[in-house]
């Protein structure tokens, strides 16, 4: 199979990097294109009604993401421009959602992807387990073919 369009999922974690350096080595030998995705989970605080009114819990939700969006859009920017420096073309997406792996395979569907990269593991302890499942997720619910880096 000749692979044409690219899905890189991507945290910013130390095994993100090692699988976006894999996935521009694979795609500029086989001359792929990349979108690289960077999934915001939803913030959700926890709170007791009667503590604080609902709207300032819902500014504080707003900013998080939006703060959260940026740094995320600073990250796919830099990221897609050492993909073009490889000389591999590079799409970039944020998208916020409660499941990463189905914002992974939607947006791959979306794409018209014909293949997924992504690491492993992300980041250590609690959100490293988290990350693994994700992987996990997206491996058992594709049916688009899956290449996990380490």
């Amino acid at each position: 199979m000749h692979y044409q369009h690219i899905m890189l999922a991507t945290d910013g974690s130390e095994a993100s990097s090692r699988a976006e350096k894999e996935c521009v080595a694979f795609a500029k030998s086989i001359g792929a294109k990349v979108t690289a995705i960077h999934v915001i989970s939803h913030f959700h605080l926890h709170y007791r009604p009667w503590a604080a009114p609902k709207s300032v819990h819902d500014k504080i939700e707003q900013e998080h993401e939006e703060e959260a969006k940026a740094m995320a859009q600073k990250m796919l920017s830099e990221l897609r421009a050492r993909v073009k420096a490889e000389g591999v073309s590079c799409d970039v997406l944020v998208v916020v959602g409660d499941h990463a792996y189905e914002e992974i395979i939607d947006n791959a569907e979306k794409c018209k992807c014909d293949l997924i990269m992504m690491a492993s593991h992300g980041r250590r302890g609690l959100d490293a387990l988290l990350l693994g499942s994700e992987t996990m997720k997206v491996l058992t619910h594709t049916k688009i073919p899956v290449l996990v880096v380490r």
